[in-house]
């Protein structure tokens, strides 16, 4: 595990320099956005509007996958899809400064959508259908596939190797992680063979902006292959029941542009488990970034970890349960 401050160099200067390395003509403002895994600013610049500049985490992305994101991004908005895409400049959408590897965006306001509304959640599902039409015709070729392997499998044996588990939980939680980890496969076993297509990937109500003129899709750095569900879980929320009213909103606009295999329902609960493990994995990877203690002081302690089993216990009775609508 590297040790040194993945963005200690990155200093205001640098992030200038950089910027007026393209030829812009920044103005000294900057405005730090809410972003953990990368860097994200937005940049004030003479008589023009603000840009957003994403200093993309060194090591995480080749080359090649953060351009495959791009392009994909630029793909569906050529569909008029409301996605905020990489900006070009000298033909470029990836730049390099001083071993920082960035990309400028079009600054997009607006705020937060209201999930609780069922013509909200039809608009959301319309562009979401919309959004996985594109992403079904063609794979990505290098970015990877959301799957028990990368985000269960994986994960897990990274944390049965660090030292962040306290040693009185140590056996507990890695048990019960592993009886989670049965569960999803019992979950993906009752999907059977589900189509896999390109996604946004982390499609959180943060992803999702809201003006007048409807939703736009924001940061696309988690996009990978994986089953349609994975965009649509992340919207729903409460009890059971509301979360099945929830689908049925979301499914009735996605289903005007795309269908929906209800096989996926079966795991909708195991996405759920292994986002559990690999987020407390990101966690213990990222430890020695500077930003992820200071946001984050209650995962070196072990109540955190005491959590983390009730809710990996849960998630396994979750899992047994019958999927929100009959399959």
């Amino acid at each position: 595990m590297t040790t040194s401050p993945p963005f200690a160099g990155l200093t205001p200067d640098c992030l200038l320099n950089a910027l007026e390395g393209l030829g812009l003509p920044v103005n000294g403002q900057l405005l730090a956005l809410n972003s953990y895994e990368n860097r994200v600013y937005q940049v004030g610049l003479d008589d023009a509007p603000p840009l957003v500049a994403k200093f993309y985490r060194p090591e995480r992305w080749s080359d090649a996958q953060i351009l495959e994101e791009h392009a994909f991004v630029a793909e569906l908005a050529g569909h008029e899809i409301p996605v905020v895409g990489a900006l070009g400049i000298a033909g470029r959408t990836l730049h390099q400064h001083a071993g920082f590897r960035f990309a400028l965006f079009p600054r997009r306001g607006g705020r937060a959508p209201e999930l609780d509304r069922p013509d909200t959640l039809q608009w959301l599902g319309r562009f979401l259908g919309r959004i996985h039409a594109v992403g079904a015709v063609t794979p990505f070729a290098l970015r990877p596939t959301l799957d028990a392997a990368s985000f269960g499998e994986e994960p897990l044996a990274f944390l049965a190797d660090c030292p962040f588990i306290p040693d009185e939980l140590r056996a507990v939680y890695l048990g019960v992680a592993r009886q989670a980890l049965d569960g999803v496969a019992r979950g993906y076993d009752r999907a059977g063979a589900i189509t896999l297509r390109r996604l946004h990937g982390d499609c959180h109500a943060g992803n999702v902006l809201w003006t007048e003129a409807g939703p736009h899709f924001v940061d696309f750095d988690d996009c990978r292959m994986g089953p349609a569900v994975q965009d649509l879980w992340m919207l729903l929320s409460g009890e059971r029941s509301e979360q099945s009213a929830q689908l049925a909103d979301l499914l009735a606009g996605y289903e005007d542009f795309c269908e929906f295999d209800t096989r996926e329902l079966y795991l909708v609960e195991a996405l759920r488990t292994l986002r559990l493990i690999h987020y407390s994995a990101w966690l213990a990877r990222r430890w020695h970034d500077p930003a992820f203690p200071a946001a984050f002081p209650w995962f070196d302690n072990p109540r955190y970890w005491q959590d983390q089993i009730l809710a990996l216990r849960e998630q396994i009775a979750l899992m047994d349960e019958a999927p929100l609508w009959p399959v």
